[in-house]
């Protein structure tokens, strides 16, 4: 974990999935290869409300299933891919012939450790044994920090988070970087807002970290003394945290400092001996992506006692490891983390969790396989196409629009023409030979793979960015753009319907993985990727003019969304939502665009079911965004993400696009169609 969110991604991340077959109309239907008539609610006019037109009936007829947080077309898609997932590791585990170090071997090993829970329940807590002795035998500050150091590589989320990252002014570099973190909570506005809502969770969290030490064996005078301990620290640490919308603006989050600055900023911070405990390379300099927190970080080593600080360090060593440990633990995890924090009421099926598991710390070995079963080269290719026609209508639109000068298009396009295209998988696997993984114990491999990538990690520090390195395994339903790479990327896992088919119209493909593309190079011209240029270095290359009329477009997105009530008393946050808001919008606009050119030397199409072209581009679109929320789930999107919520999200742009109007022939009154006045454009 670095200072810095390196990436922007279509989908926001939650727990999707779920053991039951798909409802009637889902994503993984393909004998139609369009869109399900059964999903629009003909009691709602599109020029109403177009997103409860598109997905009433198929909201009203799929409820959230028990092991879910929210349930809609991502999830739906995931839940395919890993049924696919589960066929090859339950191929791999039975193979008793697999070669030693092999990924089919690892990967079959990892994922059969995980479905042991006769092994995990005998192991109980012994797993955790070694480094539960060494966060005792803390004795001063040297120890502590050397603690804080071990327990990182174990993938504890202890104090910061540390990595490596591509420099933000040298973007061909990758550099060390700290940013906050330690917290148990989801944001540090959860532990300091003092409505009746934050204080009922933060009780709720107070008597599960109890609960915790507990499990752990410690009495309960004892355990509740040690919970107010790790409260007393993650309370410090929140409170010098920045907030989430600040946490997007890369200005806010690079410090790149000399060691000797940094010295003098945590004078009690021993960072060259945390290199070492790390096993990180030796470094002269380091970004200090929040230098406030950092101080505050210094000043509670410095004054915090010991015995508190092995509380909280026993605490977020047993939280990370939850997963891998008996039944007990995992139940007494997703009581807080999913029924309390998301709504959801029953835990996934072993076997899910365990394919997820697998996929986390083995996802491009895993990834080999699902791709050879499931993205055939033809379908990459017409992939391919698409986006070379989207880039083609954003260079297009680049040059007619009105409020951007010729210096700054010019260099616009230079960003545009440098974007890196990756589609479906690494050109380059990784290597997992250092990864050690037997039948063994669960929790062993879990801290054998935290281990391996918090190392595999650390090795980059100092070495030139690798361009080719991809962030996200192929099975994974979302894509990203990174803007110190320029590059956009579309694993195989998103690239199947309701997003992409390959045998359906332009419309609907347009409209669905169409829109994902531009949303994805729009994020180059977003409110965050605008600071980096072509090269992927954070720097202005906008006229003053340029910029100001860029940030009052900006702005209007942001109002926009501010107006958006979630319940009573909780609106959209436009400042958090605006750089993926501005994704959407811009996504759209391009990929319509697009759908023009690409039929425009053909003849005119009839009606599909009743619907044009141009209307079913905007159905793929709401198809994609098909949901149900729980409204616990909602409210931590909300509070936490800077994706909006999927009504909104699809309601959002249309209502500012002349397009939309024009295709379901909306009056200028209708509540589909902003007001002039009001109307945001930017592409």
């Amino acid at each position: 974990m670095s200072a810095h969110q390196e990436v922007a991604s279509v989908a926001r991340p939650n727990e999707a999935g779920c053991s039951d077959p798909p409802a009637a109309g889902a994503a993984d239907d393909k004998s139609s290869h369009g869109f399900n008539l059964a999903d629009l609610d003909r009691s709602v006019k599109p020029c109403d409300d177009f997103y409860q037109f598109a997905e009433g009936s198929w909201k009203k007829n799929n409820p959230i299933p028990a092991d879910q947080s929210d349930w809609g077309s991502f999830e739906i898609l995931q839940q395919r891919n890993e049924g696919v997932l589960h066929e090859i590791l339950e191929e791999a585990v039975k193979d008793k012939t697999a070669s030693a170090g092999s990924n089919w071997q690892k990967i079959g090993d990892f994922y059969g450790s995980c479905m042991d829970e006769a092994q995990i329940e005998s192991a109980g807590v012994k797993p955790l044994g070694p480094e539960l002795e060494r966060i005792a035998a803390i004795h001063d500050s040297a120890s502590l920090q050397a603690e804080i150091a071990h327990l990182q590589r174990a993938g504890a989320n202890a104090v910061f988070g540390f990595g490596s990252e591509p420099d933000f002014k040298n973007s061909t570099q990758r550099i060390a970087g700290v940013g906050q973190g330690g917290l148990g909570l989801p944001d540090r506005d959860y532990y300091i807002r003092d409505d009746e809502k934050s204080k009922q969770l933060r009780d709720a969290y107070v008597q599960h970290v109890t609960n915790m030490f507990k499990l752990l064996g410690d009495t309960g005078a004892g355990a509740s003394e040690e919970t107010k301990a790790v409260m007393a620290i993650e309370n410090s640490l929140a409170k010098a945290s920045l907030p989430n919308v600040d946490l997007r603006d890369p200005d806010k989050n690079y410090h790149l400092m000399p060691l000797s600055q940094i010295a003098s900023l945590t004078p009690h911070i021993a960072w060259a001996e945390f290199f070492k405990e790390v096993k990180a390379p030796a470094v002269s300099s380091m970004d200090i992506g929040q230098p406030e927190f950092f101080k505050q970080v210094d000043a509670d080593i410095a004054s915090m006692p010991l015995a508190d600080w092995k509380a909280y360090l026993r605490w977020q060593y047993v939280h990370a490891l939850a997963p891998a440990l008996p039944a007990k633990f995992v139940e007494e995890n997703f009581n807080f983390y999913n029924r309390t924090l998301t709504g959801t009421a029953e835990m996934l099926p072993r076997w899910q969790r365990c394919v997820r598991a697998t996929d986390a710390h083995l996802g491009e070995a895993l990834g080999q396989y699902y791709v050879k079963r499931e993205f055939p080269p033809q379908a990459k290719q017409k992939a391919l196409v698409m986006v070379k026609n989207i880039i083609a209508a954003l260079r297009a639109d680049l040059a007619t629009l009105d409020w951007m000068s010729p210096e700054t298009r010019r260099k616009a396009v230079e960003k545009l023409d440098a974007i890196d295209v990756k589609i479906g998988y690494p050109d380059k696997w990784r290597d997992y030979s250092p990864f050690h993984v037997d039948r063994g114990s669960y929790a062993g491999n879990t801290l054998s793979g935290n281990t391996y990538n918090f190392d595999y990690d650390a090795a980059r520090i100092g070495k030139p960015v690798d361009r080719g390195e991809w962030d996200a395994s192929p099975p994974t339903v979302d894509a990203y753009y990174r803007p110190t790479m320029n590059d956009i990327t579309f694993p195989a896992g998103i690239l199947q319907p309701p997003f992409f088919d390959p045998n359906r119209d332009d419309a609907l493909n347009y409209g669905g993985i169409g829109a994902v593309i531009g949303h994805e190079l729009t994020h180059g011209f977003d409110d965050q990727g605008a600071k980096f240029d072509a090269q992927g270095n954070l720097k202005n290359w906008w006229t003053p003019e340029d910029l100001k009329n860029f940030e009052e477009r900006g702005n209007c997105i942001a109002k926009q969304f501010d107006g958006y009530t979630v319940e009573p008393g909780l609106n959209e946050n436009g400042k958090l939502v605006e750089g993926e808001s501005i994704a959407d919008f811009g996504g759209l606009t391009i990929a319509y665009a697009a759908l023009q050119k690409a039929l425009a030397d053909k003849p005119a199409a009839p009606s599909i079911d009743g619907f044009t072209e141009d209307q079913r581009f905007f159905l793929g679109w709401a198809q994609i965004w098909a949901d149900n929320f729980r409204p616990e789930f909602a409210r931590l999107l909300v509070n936490t993400n800077p994706h909006p919520l999927s009504h909104f999200r699809v309601n959002g742009p249309l209502s500012n696009m002349p397009a939309f109007a024009k295709a379901y022939e909306c009056s200028t009154n209708s509540p589909m169609v902003r007001p002039a006045a009001e109307r945001c454009r930017i592409w």
